[in-house]
């Protein structure tokens, strides 16, 4: 039910598509209040990875996604209370445009975020070669779904004061909305782009300077008190309250944690460097929540594996990589045997390449580290992208054969070749590209890696697995 309580003031950062400069205007205005003294609680509208790493840079703190595909509504609101106090601004940036989503019915968009959440919507529009024009989308936008609390308009990419004048005028005299801010088109270009959005912040040695450069552009060409004035209309506004019949739904009940001075307490190391670096907080977190101690390692630059139990590797860019990932050997091959001796190794996308027999790269071969017999090339062109359901169809040490898991994939890269058995993919997929011949999960003794990326929030079972294969693996070591 719906109920006053103390909730953090909010606002979420739209556009009316992709590539309209909302993640550059969200990243700048996060910097600024918190350059300011601002307390900022980040979070990025679906399953994107890189732009929740820059948002996390210039909050100082996590940055938690929220998808209602992955999650249901219940979860969501679970995970905006959790990480949002009413003493801090939460900044939401939204995906492509406000109300864009699978269906019709506009499912998983933004403006669903925003009505669930009772959120104020502020519009970045990129202005380039329109003025009068730019009212009648804005005003389409608000009488769409009068729900969608639209509440302010930032113009990016103005070509000059004439221009602005136009499209300010125009837009608060037909739309009754304010304009709070106008960003010229900017010459440098401090945010390069790969792939499909923004390099990773851990690819970006000048990532801070980058941040430091958003701020200044969103403390000059936006009113960020205006802003500020619309964040904190959301701490007015109800939100559903959780009771706790709801919140054990959610908890999915969750067990006791093993506590710190247990004997089976599992140790499972987590892959993070520039070349594996996608992971949800809520992951990382899930684990540490049942009671695992968390390592993290860099194939990359560690020579040595230490005694772990399990080993979690996310996706990332091994192909950006891939020379330093071959060079160190000692890495590779000692995991190689550690997984054939029965170690717990969950890896996805990128996670996947490197567990591969070879990775190819601009016609140039690169050894990884030969647990799956797979070689896998890189194209130019996505091969996999979007969300995902797939079962478990086959018996696996992960996953409940029979369950229906929904997930999200995101890859450039490509099976080359493939030396397994049909036997060894468990998941069927229902949605998506998959591994190979609309099959994914690709499983070898307690190895499991996929393409489809998982949120534990929307899969709590992942991290139980994780967890428990840990446990099992670690007692199987004492004896």
């Amino acid at each position: 039910m719906d109920s006053n309580i103390d909730r953090s003031p909010g606002i979420i950062i739209s556009a009316l598509r992709g590539g309209a400069g909302k993640t550059i205007l969200s990243i700048g205005i996060t910097a600024a209040w918190r350059r300011s003294g601002r307390l900022i609680a980040p979070f990025k509208k679906g399953p994107d990875y890189i732009d929740a790493g820059w948002l996390a840079l210039a909050a100082g703190r996590p940055c938690y996604n929220l998808d209602s595909f992955l999650c249901t509504k219940v979860q969501i609101i679970h995970s905006f209370q959790s990480h949002s106090l009413k003493n801090e601004i939460a900044v939401i940036e939204g995906n492509r445009g406000l109300y864009d989503g699978i269906d019709i019915e506009g499912s998983t968009s933004t403006a669903e975020i925003a009505k669930l959440l009772n959120i104020p919507v502020v519009l970045c529009i990129d202005c380039t070669k329109a003025t009068r024009t730019m009212a009648a989308v804005v005003s389409g936008c608000i009488d769409f779904d009068r729900e969608v609390m639209i509440r302010g308009v930032i113009l990016n990419r103005v070509a000059g004061s004439r221009h602005e004048n136009i499209l300010r005028k125009s837009i608060e005299h037909h739309c009754g909305m304010k304009v709070i801010g106008s960003v010229p088109k900017l010459k440098t270009q401090d945010f390069p782009e790969r792939h499909m959005g923004l390099v990773p912040t851990p690819e970006h040695e000048w990532a801070k300077s980058s941040i430091e450069k958003a701020a200044d552009v969103a403390e000059k060409y936006v009113d960020l008190k205006v802003l500020e004035d619309i964040a904190f209309e959301a701490a007015k506004k109800t939100i559903p309250i959780l009771n706790p019949e709801i919140k054990k739904q959610y908890l999915n009940e969750i067990p006791e944690p093993i506590p710190p001075n247990s004997d089976i307490r599992p140790v499972i190391g987590i892959a993070k460097d520039s070349a594996f670096q996608f992971y949800y907080p809520d992951n990382i977190e899930a684990l540490e929540n049942l009671g695992a101690e968390i390592v993290f390692l860099s194939p990359l630059s560690d020579k040595e594996i230490p005694s772990i139990d399990a080993m979690y590797i996310g996706g990332g860019f091994p192909e950006t990589h891939a020379e330093k990932l071959t060079e160190n050997t000692h890495f590779r091959e000692r995991l190689k045997e550690l997984a054939d001796d029965g170690l717990p190794v969950y890896a996805e996308c990128g996670g996947l390449m490197y567990l591969g027999k070879e990775l190819v790269v601009e016609e140039k071969t690169y050894p990884m580290t030969g647990i799956l017999p797979i070689v896998f090339g890189i194209s130019k062109k996505p091969q996999g992208h979007g969300y995902t359901i797939v079962e478990a169809d086959t018996e696996n040490p992960y996953f409940e054969k029979g369950l229906e898991l929904k997930g999200h994939e995101f890859r450039y890269s490509k099976v080359l070749k493939w030396e397994g058995e049909d036997s060894d993919l468990v998941f069927s997929t229902k949605r998506g590209k998959g591994f190979l011949n609309k099959r994914d999960g690709v499983c070898y003794k307690n190895v499991f890696a996929s393409y489809t990326h998982l949120h534990a929030l929307g899969t709590p079972s992942w991290a139980h697995s994780m967890v428990r294969n840990a446990i099992l693996y670690k007692k199987r070591q004492i004896q």
